[in-house]
């Protein structure tokens, strides 16, 4: 069975070790790996089994955009086992965040992510609709999802958002809201929303990641590590413990992110 990691950071050497090591302070998580780096992530997720990996990292800055969607770019053309995702921020003009979309079009980036918390914008603000609008039937919008220390991400702003634009494709990631697994039943109804498992199934019971998938769609799912902040082969291990039917795990490993992004 095939299994692509549909959530995974990377970082050049220089800042691997610094970037691994920031993220781990920001959440209070004792971070599995000891630097993100597109060596590692292939070395780890290989010895699991994974065959494929979704990469990206997150601009704090406007000025980081390009250097950091170039890099990644390079990554892919160095990996075929990577599929890269672009960065954008907030303080682009509604232009430049179109021109980068062209731009990522034209380089073969199969879609953006975003991280409200990082990035410090609220998810329906009229400052990041320009993202919405520019991604339409374009390519998928990945989100960190969900704190609850924050209301930057808090599942019901991408509600809100994705009953707007419902011809833009959003994907929620950590089950749809970290620590705020219950407002999963906002999703429900939209078809435009799909679901990561990364950074959740530590948290919370293979009963609950059960529920959670059955009320929102196994469709709708994608298998993710949120590399470097986990193991590959233990989150595939806690992935194994919901009691999902073959077919539902197919289509989790690697079934439905093929289709969604057509890889």
């Amino acid at each position: 069975m095939e299994i692509i990691d549909a959530h995974a950071h990377i970082y050049p050497q220089k800042i691997a070790q610094k970037a691994t090591e920031t993220i781990g302070v920001f959440y209070d998580i004792k971070m599995e790996m000891p630097a993100g780096t597109p060596e590692r992530l292939i070395e780890e997720g290989s010895r699991a089994g994974i065959s494929r990996f979704v990469v990206h990292s997150v601009a704090t800055t406007a000025h980081q955009v390009r250097s950091i969607n170039e890099f990644i770019g390079r990554e892919v053309q160095a990996h075929p086992e990577f599929v890269g995702f672009i960065t954008l921020h907030q303080d682009l003009t509604e232009q430049e965040v179109e021109s980068e979309v062209s731009w990522a079009l034209e380089q073969g980036f199969r879609g953006i992510k975003l991280h409200p918390d990082f990035q410090k914008f609220n998810i329906d603000d009229e400052i990041a609709e320009k993202f919405y609008r520019a991604a339409a039937g374009k390519l998928p919008i990945l989100l960190h999802m969900g704190d609850d220390r924050y209301e930057y991400s808090k599942p019901k702003r991408l509600v809100n958002m994705a009953q707007k634009y419902k011809d833009t494709t959003f994907i929620a990631a950590h089950f749809g809201g970290y620590r705020c697994w219950d407002d999963a039943v906002l999703y429900r109804g939209l078809d435009n929303v799909y679901f990561d498992t990364c950074s959740s199934l530590a948290f919370i019971t293979p009963e609950k990641a059960k529920d959670l998938i059955d009320m929102l769609g196994a469709e709708r799912f994608f298998f993710a590590t949120d590399f470097p902040m986990w193991d590959a082969a233990g989150e595939l291990e806690r992935f194994h413990q919901i009691p999902l039917t073959e077919r539902e795990r197919e289509m989790i490993l690697s079934g439905n992110i093929k289709r969604v992004l057509g890889i």
